[in-house]
């Protein structure tokens, strides 16, 4: 009987420290989410009423060069970021505009240095990511690493679902109430009510059921 007892106590033990745990992490998550209202919140260009970036994030870099609008959630473990450095002064402003009720799924990235556009009501799967700067080959003297990174904006248009694993890739433009297909690779333009899939992403079908 001694020794159910103590296994007993022992499975006890284990389960209130896991439960210590839990409450440890939801009470992290809830006090270090960033917000309008908080310290690391006001540095950002605009940071609208009812957003939240969720804890923990990736690595958020030169934020006054980023606006979010209201009521949008970006999940934990993204990446938002302006520019190559910290500090570095941008040529645009904003680098990164992400619209009013937005969600952006956990494990994202969306890295701009030039102007990366999201409008209202986009939804993403989780890590999507999207970027306006590429790599340059043209040189093969040259390693990649130290040849020339092009720019082109990049756009989504407002009431579009970007599906999870999905890289949007520079100089592309996703029209409105467009939907792109897990895992799918945007490198051109995507017309308004488009649903797309595939590497490079190809137009299968209408949103409007055309």
């Amino acid at each position: 009987m001694a020794g159910v007892s103590w296994d007993a106590s022992r499975r006890r033990i284990r389960s209130t420290r896991a439960d210590a745990v839990l409450w440890l992490w939801e009470w992290l998550s809830t006090g270090a989410a960033i917000g309008p209202n908080s310290r690391r919140g006001r540095r950002f260009g605009s940071f609208g009423d009812g957003s939240v970036i969720c804890f923990p994030p990736t690595a958020l870099m030169n934020e006054r060069y980023i606006r979010i609008g209201r009521d949008t959630m970006i999940g934990p473990h993204v990446a938002l970021s302006a520019g190559m450095a910290p500090g570095q002064e941008c040529l645009s402003d904003p680098v990164v505009s992400i619209g009013d009720r937005c969600l952006i799924g956990r494990g994202s990235g969306i890295v701009g240095h030039l102007s990366i556009e999201i409008g209202d009501d986009v939804w993403t799967g989780h890590h999507i990511y999207i970027t306006d700067q590429n790599h340059g080959w043209a040189d093969q003297s040259l390693p990649i690493s130290r040849q020339s990174q092009p720019e082109a904006a990049v756009r989504v248009g407002s009431g579009s679902w970007i599906g999870h694993g999905s890289v949007i890739l520079p100089g592309s433009t996703v029209g409105e109430r467009v939907v792109i297909g897990a895992n799918s690779v945007v490198t051109g333009d995507i017309p308004s009510g488009s649903v797309a899939v595939g590497a490079p992403a190809r137009v299968v079908g209408r949103t409007d059921g055309g």
